[in-house]
């Protein structure tokens, strides 16, 4: 079977090397690292790996695009496996929320409350659980509030503005000198224009 293929041309090719991500570059070099480790390769990390790493965790949080677009291929290279380890931990441990503090704090105070739900003592835990479970997220002792709705008929809500409207143009009259006043008596729905024949909104 022969395939016959025809090659595109015109295209033109972008020379510009993709930048990415510090955090996506670092887990896939210290995945290296950590496979070599389990050879033999020392990565036991340094005082200066430490500082390395640090470094690297705090400029990617104060501008993430920045230094990714710094830490090419030809820079990681450059970083032995202990730092290049040290440092996708702590963006892992992190996430993308090291960009923002707040975030980053929520995120950190939540992984040590989870750390501390296996404390030995007992206190602790329920301690823990118990704020835990105040997270927003969580919810499990947010107070909630039922709010009641009673539909009426258009029918119901006529004879009780009728109630209410017929006390007010006739009120009783409960004073023993009252002075009667003789007349006619007052429709009310004939004075407030409510035709009894009319269908109410949720008629068919």
């Amino acid at each position: 079977m022969t395939l016959v293929v025809e090659p595109e041309l015109g295209v033109k090719i972008d020379k510009t090397t993709p930048s990415i991500d510090l955090k996506d570059r670092m887990e896939s070099a210290a995945n290296t690292a950590k496979e070599l480790g389990e050879h033999g390769l020392n990565v036991e990390p340094t005082k200066e790996d430490k500082d390395v790493a640090a470094k690297l965790a705090v400029a990617y949080a104060d501008n993430p695009e920045k230094t990714s677009k710094k830490a090419t291929p030809k820079k990681v290279a450059t970083l032995t496996p202990a730092s290049l380890i040290l440092t996708d931990s702590i963006l892992q441990e992190f996430g993308r929320s090291v960009v923002e503090s707040s975030v980053q704090i929520r995120h950190l105070v939540t992984n040590k409350l989870l750390l501390e739900t296996d404390n030995p003592d007992p206190r602790v835990r329920i301690r823990a659980l118990e704020l835990l479970g105040k997270i927003s997220d969580v919810g499990l002792f947010a107070e909630k509030s039922e709010v009641t709705i009673t539909h009426q008929s258009t029918d119901d809500i006529k004879e009780k503005l009728r109630s209410k409207l017929a006390k007010l143009v006739n009120p009783p009259q409960e004073i023993e000198d009252a002075i009667e006043i003789d007349g006619e008596p007052v429709d009310v729905s004939k004075e407030l224009g409510i035709d009894d024949s009319e269908e109410g909104f949720d008629d068919e």
